[in-house]
């Protein structure tokens, strides 16, 4: 018999917490019978005194199981259930592209999202976008959807790991998020409950990332990959660049009228063309569906360029409750701000360097994210033709489109844009878009 106490006190004191202890008190955390103070209590001895390896694989184990695991077998796929999952960043379309690509290759995505708060978008929210699409089914409609497709993109239902609900809220009012344990277990108990075969961790660094410098978001890759391959889920993560904004565009109406563009072809943005294939590559080869990344790459590439990915995201929209030709009509169903214009740089020369989270926020002033959670959003406004770091700028090319429903919303957002964008005359060095690959074996 444990007293939730006497688990805090030991923490408190530096100790390491055993299994049947940390299982005690998320059970604790599922059926209330851990007070709200005892959860802050914790949190924050974790906060100060970390958890080794082991105690978070315990965390985040525990977390997972306090709900319901869901279980492929009974449907009998044909291929491995894999996907990804990223810590957030502004422009980050990603999973809109690459759900239908590991689809089309012959993997099974349920991947279950989140929304925005904050200066990050969520994935939730660009789906919100598409008239008709439900983003929270019942799970019959959502297993349909992944056999049948191949692909379900989703918001966490009720019955699934209901402890980290609970925690996540006493964290962010006692503020103990920013622990690296902590945020491992939260990310992770989410991610195992969908019953994965492998998963691919997109760890953003920059300044528009989660994490205040790169040291901390390589700590976080670290935690990530070591639990999750503790948990017995084939785990690889990448840290990837978020020194600017990663699409061409950041809102939800525009950043879904992108991922159609690049499915189909109609236009890829570089850095986002590089990051989408370089986690989804490892999506494959951990699934099993690739012997190394350049066949990975061929196979994302050929499922891009013979239309078969946009054809599995247009049959996802479909299934979930969306239009059947979306695909090739979203511009019928996309809503549409006021005013489209371009705001432009005072002074012309180089893109040089960007303030991400600051582009981010003002997509959040336009009243396309989140002040705090539960606001409404509008779909239409945004940023679109977002410069690129190393873009001249001037007369012909400006700093972003701004997507408003008002001239001050405009004002606002433009005067932001171009506190963002730092303008120099000469060209930034350039930097990678894939930081680095940390897998199971490099630990």
């Amino acid at each position: 018999m444990f007293l939730a106490q006497e688990i805090i006190r030991n923490k408190r004191d530096g100790k390491a917490l055993s299994t049947e202890e940390i299982q005690f008190f998320v059970k604790g955390i599922t059926d209330n019978s851990v007070s709200e103070g005892q959860i802050a209590a914790l949190g924050m001895a974790v906060y100060f005194n970390d958890m080794n390896m082991d105690e978070r694989i315990a965390l985040t184990e525990a977390m997972r199981d306090s709900g319901t695991v869901l279980d492929w077998q009974s449907l009998g796929l044909d291929g491995p259930v894999i996907d990804k999952h990223s810590t957030g960043g502004v422009g980050d379309v990603i999973s809109l592209m690459l759900g239908p690509m590991a689809a089309a290759c012959g993997g099974y995505v349920p991947m279950i999202s989140g929304r925005g708060l904050g200066h990050t978008g969520g994935t939730l929210d660009k789906f919100d976008a598409i008239p008709g699409y439900r983003t929270e089914p019942d799970s019959a409609l959502f297993r349909k959807v992944v056999k049948e497709v191949g692909v379900a993109i989703i918001g966490q239902t009720g019955d699934l790991v209901p402890a980290d609900k609970r925690f996540y809220a006493i964290r962010d009012n006692t503020a103990t998020v920013e622990s690296i344990s902590l945020i491992t277990a939260s990310i992770l108990s989410k991610k195992l409950a969908a019953g994965l075969d492998a998963l691919v961790m997109d760890v953003k660094v920059g300044s528009g990332a989660f994490m205040p410098s790169y040291d901390a978001s390589e700590a976080l890759a670290r935690s990530i990959t070591a639990v999750a391959n503790g948990a017995g889920t084939k785990t690889t993560a990448l840290l990837t660049d978020m020194n600017q904004v990663l699409a061409s565009s950041a809102g939800n109406g525009v950043e879904v009228k992108e991922a159609i563009d690049f499915l189909t072809g109609r236009y890829r943005n570089p850095r986002l063309h590089e990051i989408t294939l370089g986690l989804c590559a490892e999506m494959l080869q951990l699934g099993g569906l690739a012997d190394d990344e350049a066949q990975a790459r061929a196979k994302l590439q050929q499922v891009l360029d013979n239309g078969k990915a946009a054809e599995v995201f247009g049959r996802m929209v479909s299934g979930l409750g969306g239009p059947t030709d979306f695909v090739e009509n979203y511009a019928n169903y996309l809503p549409q701000a006021q005013i489209i214009r371009p705001v432009y740089a005072d002074v012309s020369g180089f893109a040089h360097s960007m303030d991400t989270r600051e582009l981010g926020l003002a997509v959040v002033t336009l009243g396309g994210g989140r002040r705090k959670p539960g606001d409404a959003l509008d779909y239409s406004v945004g940023l679109s033709q977002v410069c690129a770091l190393g873009d001249e700028l001037g007369s012909d090319k400006p700093l972003a489109f701004i997507h408003a429903q008002s001239e001050d919303a405009f004002a606002e957002a433009a005067d932001a844009v171009k506190r963002a964008v730092h303008v120099a005359d000469t060209k930034p060095e350039k930097t990678p878009e894939i930081y680095r690959h940390i897998r199971a074996g490099d630990l």
